[in-house]
C-alpha cells in the first residue's frame, strides 16, 4: 500500500547524481549552512568539492511516507556552477519532498562540516 501511495506521488528512491540535472563535475562551489547555528562554510577548492561529493554520491534518498510540511533543518547544501546556484537541498528534503537516507546523511555532513578547515561566515 505504501509503495502504491508513493508511486502515485511519483516519488522514488534516488541518489544525488540522479537528482542533479547537470554533471556534478561542473560544481565549482559548495556552501553548507548549519541550521543550528546559522553559520555557513564555503568550499571552492576542487579537491574538497570532489571529496565531499564522492562521500555523498551513493547515498540513497528514500521517500518518506509522511510528506507533511515541517520546520527547521540541520544542514542545507547549496551547489554552484560558475557563480550560479544550480541545486539546493537539506538532509531530509529535496525538491520540496521529504526523504530519509541510507546510510544516514547527517553524520557524514556533520563530520565533514566540523573538520572542514574553512572559516565560518
Amino acid at each position: 500500500m505504501v509503495a502504491f501511495i508513493l508511486a502515485g506521488c511519483g516519488l522514488e528512491t534516488k541518489t544525488l547524481p540522479e537528482f542533479y540535472e547537470n554533471d556534478l563535475d561542473g560544481v565549482t562551489r559548495i556552501v553548507i549552512w548549519d541550521g543550528s547555528t546559522g553559520y555557513k562554510k564555503t568550499m571552492t577548492d576542487k579537491a574538497l568539492i570532489e571529496e565531499f561529493l564522492n562521500k555523498m554520491k551513493d547515498i540513497k534518498f528514500i521517500p518518506e511516507e509522511n510528506q507533511e510540511e515541517r520546520t527547521g533543518w540541520r544542514y542545507s547544501i547549496n551547489l554552484y556552477e560558475k557563480g550560479k546556484r544550480t541545486f539546493q537541498f537539506t538532509l531530509n528534503k529535496v525538491n520540496n519532498h521529504y526523504y530519509y537516507t541510507e546510510p544516514d546523511l547527517h553524520p557524514i555532513v556533520d563530520e565533514f562540516y566540523k573538520n572542514l578547515n574553512v572559516k565560518e561566515e
